[in-house]
């Protein structure tokens, strides 16, 4: 039931994610950019080339390649039954979730196959940082939640222990 679950996750987020580049690429290309909140929030239309947040533009083959290694050697972690904690699953589909969109993208959008670009729109105006999606987002959040658990877990599960005594 649990990689019923992880799939079905892991899915879903890909397709809000492609579905988001879908409509954000149909109505706000035409456009540039839309100010959501001023000084705050802009959706601004990029085709980047490069990884996460703009970095390694014009490698996107070796982005394909070493994203599509990552994403098999998550989902082989994930449905071998190795992954029981529920917050390291959870990182995990988050993960591959936006590696997925972003790689879907990459094989799709553009010329050649795998040296496509990605669609980013989420440019945040109170900061010089780059323009990125949601698939980043997830990718992001995933990695810091799991860094951050893997470094504090014992702690958090030792008061536990201690609260249960």
């Amino acid at each position: 039931m649990i990689n019923l679950i992880t799939a079905v996750s892991i899915i879903t987020l890909c397709a809000v994610d492609q579905l988001i580049k879908l409509a954000v690429k149909n109505y706000l290309l035409p456009l540039g950019s839309v100010v959501i909140i001023p000084r705050v929030l802009e959706l601004k239309y990029v085709e980047n080339t490069g990884a996460a947040f703009g970095s390694m533009s014009n490698n996107t083959f070796a982005l394909s390649v070493f994203t599509s290694a990552l994403i098999i050697a998550c989902l082989v972690a994930l449905f071998s039954g190795k992954v029981k904690d529920k917050v390291l699953r959870v990182c995990l589909v988050m993960i591959v979730s936006g590696g997925m969109g972003n790689l879907l993208d990459r094989m799709f959008r553009g010329t050649k196959f795998f040296c496509g670009y990605v669609i980013d729109y989420i440019n945040l105006l109170f900061v010089d940082f780059a323009v990125f999606n949601f698939a980043d987002c997830l990718i992001t959040v995933g990695c810091f939640v799991l860094i951050f658990y893997v470094l504090f877990a014992d702690k958090f599960k030792k008061k536990k222990v201690k609260k249960d005594d």
